[in-house]
């Protein structure tokens, strides 16, 4: 699958703007604070109906407007695919995939892989559970409809429990509806937590690999799933908490509460690990993430790289870009220094200033 275009209008810093894009790498460059990362939330919430920023659809509209457009042209094999969102300050937004309305982002899924990687995820082996285990929705909700729809149904129940254990005192119904809403909970959550672990079984497959070859062969990376509850003992301890959750107004067991640890040679890294060696498990992550698309998919993810290589030393950004180079590609940084240093190929390169976009004509040799 390729992206072979998008137009933008009254997106971000954008009143209109068209893109045609390679089916190899595309390179955008200028200063900060251009427009360069809008490009890519624009291509990952048109494939994926999220911004990776966990921005509203009213903040990603420009302002003094009231909506805004995104058209994205798709090609599978010899297939193409156009994909239409219509982003409304004070609405939900549309969706329609060939000129087809769809009502549900599940009807997304399968359509196409995107993986975004920001200096942020380089920080999410030390931040808090909560972003690994936006990883782990974010890459099991392009690849599995079940999953999403689970997921989302699971998250929905959780919040009305939630809602119903703070006004448990003034409800005359509280126990018969948490009878209810235990019996969803345990439905949808006990598929959450078996695909979870299939996922995060492969994903320890590969990961171990790909750390031994970026660490030179020094380190060992293990992943573990951290399931709060097993999956024959959810029912059992949703009941027993439930004087807990009343007293506390939370629902305290569940697959909201997992976590990924990481492990190298034998050390969680999250507490304990140098920042080297965080960064390291997270590029490892994000690379065994692309594997995992192809090998589930049997087709290649499009990767958005926003700004990564400054944060990466030159050993990161060798085995980045030597292990990108088979798919369709979108970079930004601000100069094209480290790309012409490795002799890296750039198919086509676009200059980024002030909310415009040029295409510079200039393509660096295949290594």
């Amino acid at each position: 699958m390729i992206v072979e275009s998008i137009k933008l209008d009254h997106f971000r810093n954008y009143s209109g703007l068209e893109l045609e894009f390679d089916s190899g790498t595309n390179l955008f460059y200028g200063d900060n604070a251009q427009g360069k990362t809008n490009i890519l939330e624009a291509v990952y919430l048109c494939g994926t109906t999220r911004s990776h920023r966990g921005a509203r659809d009213r903040d990603m509209i420009q302002f003094s407007e009231e909506e805004a457009h995104i058209r994205m042209q798709i090609r599978k094999g010899e297939i193409p695919w156009r994909v239409d969102m219509h982003l409304k300050k004070y609405k939900s937004k549309g969706i329609a995939i060939n000129g087809t309305p769809v009502r549900r982002a599940a009807d997304l899924v399968g359509l196409g892989s995107f993986i975004f990687f920001s200096p942020e995820d380089l920080n999410i082996i030390k931040n808090g559970p909560s972003e690994r285990r936006k990883f782990l929705d974010m890459e099991l909700c392009q690849l599995d409809k079940i999953y999403l729809f689970n997921l989302s149904s699971y998250n929905k129940v959780l919040a009305q429990r939630n809602r119903l254990l703070k006004d448990y005192a003034f409800s005359r119904d509280a126990d018969a509806l948490l009878d209810v809403l235990d019996m969803q909970l345990v439905q949808y959550g006990t598929v959450i937590i078996r695909l979870r672990r299939q996922f995060s079984e492969k994903l320890g497959k590969l990961i171990g690999a790909i750390h031994g070859n970026l660490s030179g062969g020094r380190e060992t990376l293990l992943v573990e799933y951290e399931n709060d509850v097993e999956e024959g003992e959810f029912a059992r301890k949703v009941s027993a908490n439930r004087e807990r959750d009343i007293k506390t107004k939370v629902s305290n067991a569940g697959p909201h509460r997992d976590d990924l640890c990481f492990l190298v040679d034998g050390v969680d890294i999250r507490k304990f690990g140098s920042q080297g060696q965080q960064r390291t498990a997270a590029l490892s992550l994000k690379l065994s993430e692309i594997e995992i698309v192809k090998q589930s998919t049997k087709e290649r993810p499009v990767l958005l790289l926003d700004d990564v290589l400054s944060e990466l030393d030159g050993n990161r950004q060798r085995y980045l870009l030597d292990n990108i180079h088979d798919i369709q590609t979108m970079i930004t940084c601000t100069g094209v220094d480290d790309f012409v240093n490795h002799n890296f190929q750039i198919n086509k390169l676009f200059q980024v200033a002030a909310g415009g976009v040029e295409w510079v004509r200039q393509v660096q040799k295949t290594k």
